[in-house]
């Protein structure tokens, strides 16, 4: 393996879900905001950076979250908490952002890429993919998917359950950078999904469209944070070669 790959895979097997967070060893909290900048820069469907993050470091809304996180100890120790927010609403302001950075790469360029570029972000994504508001749209496109898929492979989704499932992946794909960034800086992290999303979206002065991924509890794991040795069903049963 090449030297970075060896230094990826320290990284990724020294990375748990620690839940107790050392309060008495040093933590440099821009090791937070460097991570969430390296998520940022996570792959995400169409570009769109459907995702907002939050960092919760003051003393104050720490305490408030404890509860909110059904009193977790990932919560109740963590330094700084982190919520990964899904922002499928946002979708008309990131897609006339990407428009306007499509004019701005291809100019006046009329070539075959170039049109395709503005045409998508232009026509394809207002008209055929998030702009859905009864759902009608949503199940015309997947009968037209399922008719057309009869003869060739097609795209299968379409819906708005689908572009939701999407926007998670996407937060998630980001949430996974943060961690392993955090565990790169020397910290480490634990994912909470066993939360009161409600409450989280009213602490944050979420809107009521947005949806909370995931809170991710942040700091200096201590040596009691580690529950037990870790566990995966065997590379037989998940992987396959076809």
């Amino acid at each position: 393996m090449k030297e970075n790959a060896n230094i990826f895979d320290e990284i990724v097997n020294e990375r748990r879900s620690v839940r107790i967070f050392d309060a008495e060893a040093e933590f440099d909290s821009q090791s937070v905001h460097r991570s969430i900048e390296r998520a940022i820069l996570s792959p995400n469907s169409s570009n769109m950076q459907l995702w907002e993050f939050y960092r919760i470091n003051s003393k104050e809304k720490l305490q408030k979250m404890t509860p909110i996180c059904l009193g977790q100890n990932a919560a109740k120790t963590a330094r700084e908490l982190v919520v990964i927010v899904a922002r499928k609403d946002l979708w008309r302001q990131r897609q006339k952002a990407n428009l306007a950075e499509m004019k701005k790469i291809y100019g006046d360029r009329t070539d075959k890429q170039a049109k395709r570029a503005i045409r998508y972000y232009g026509s394809i994504m207002p008209r055929y993919y998030y702009n859905d508001p009864f759902g009608v749209w949503g199940f015309i496109k997947k009968s037209i998917f399922f008719f057309f898929g009869l003869k060739r492979p097609f795209i299968r989704h379409g819906n708005a359950t689908d572009i939701r499932i999407s926007v998670h992946k996407s937060a998630a794909l980001a949430a996974q950078t943060f961690m392993l960034s955090m565990k790169a800086e020397g910290y480490d992290t634990c994912p909470m999904e066993g939360i009161d999303s409600l409450r989280v979206k009213k602490l944050l002065k979420l809107p009521r469209k947005a949806e909370i991924v995931m809170v991710i509890g942040c700091g200096p794991g201590s040596e009691k944070g580690v529950y037990s040795d870790r566990f995966r069903i065997p590379n037989e049963e998940v992987i396959f070669e076809v």
